[in-house]
């Protein structure tokens, strides 16, 4: 089966460092991408962790995770729980086609120092917040201000029978997947071209980490590192099937004021199939 051809807003509680070696890793995993049947389940883990797929840290939050069905509605999560570690629950897959399953925000964060010299930041760690606020919570004279719009989703695609491509098509909002290579079509000894977008135009320079899943049984991650062309795009191919972690960042001087810069982080969950 080949197939070539992604958000709305939930708060994401959490930091994501842009050092992949030793960031916490975030993601949602399902038990697998695609199913056949015509009443299908498919489990997820939703974490944030030190390793690639080991919850170890703390659990994203259920209530910030969307799920979209091939037409585009929203889909309800069953059996959801948080755990210690981890949060859990199910999505039955009735509709044929590709559902897209995420969690996205985005927000304008400043830092400066106080009349003593302290570092300030604004909003706190994990929250989100708008222009308006800011004109009301950062002092227009701080000293050192750095003002940046920041963006951030993490997504995972499952099919049910055949792909389709409605869940698929970019929202101009933050860093996302341009939508070409469908990521349910992935195979090994293929060559897959990745592209990436900030804001609904290719995002060229972005960095791009990728990592198998079983790290935690590998001396070291055996992260592949590239760097999307002036077109925004990558070029990859994998030698074994499995899970994924992709983490892809990208920053440029292009923010709207009050704002001077502006970031994109973009987490995807990849399965690739053997041949």
């Amino acid at each position: 089966m080949k197939f070539r051809s992604l958000i709305s807003t939930g708060v994401v509680a959490l930091s994501l460092i842009a050092t992949p070696a030793l960031a916490h890793r975030a993601w949602i995993k399902p038990t697998t991408t695609v199913v056949s049947g015509d009443d299908e389940w498919i489990s997820f883990d939703a974490a944030v962790a030190n390793g690639i797929f080991t919850p170890d840290h703390f659990p994203l939050s259920l209530d910030s995770i969307t799920v979209l069905s091939p037409s585009g509605e929203d889909v309800t999560k069953h059996h959801g729980q948080k755990l210690r570690y981890r949060s859990v629950f199910d999505i039955n897959l009735k509709e044929e086609g590709t559902y897209r399953v995420f969690t996205a925000s985005r927000s304008i964060m400043a830092f400066w120092k106080d009349e003593n010299g302290k570092r300030k930041r604004w909003p706190g760690r994990g929250e989100t917040a708008s222009v308006d606020e800011f004109d009301e919570a950062v002092p227009k004279d701080a000293d050192d201000l750095q003002v940046i719009d920041s963006a951030r989703r993490i997504d995972v695609f499952v099919t049910a029978k055949a792909p389709s491509d409605t869940v698929l098509k970019p929202t101009g909002n933050g860093l996302e997947l341009n939508g070409e290579t469908h990521p349910n079509d992935l195979y090994t000894g293929e060559a897959i071209s990745l592209g990436f977008l900030m804001d609904g135009e290719a995002a060229s320079s972005t960095k791009v980490t990728i990592v198998k899943e079983g790290e935690k049984y590998r001396d070291t991650d055996d992260a592949m590192t590239l760097t999307a062309d002036e077109n925004g795009e990558i070029s990859v191919s994998f030698d074994e099937p499995g899970m994924y972690w992709l983490e892809a960042e990208y920053e440029d001087d292009k923010a709207k004021a009050p704002a001077q810069q502006r970031r994109g982080m973009y987490v995807l969950v990849m399965e690739v199939l053997p041949l």
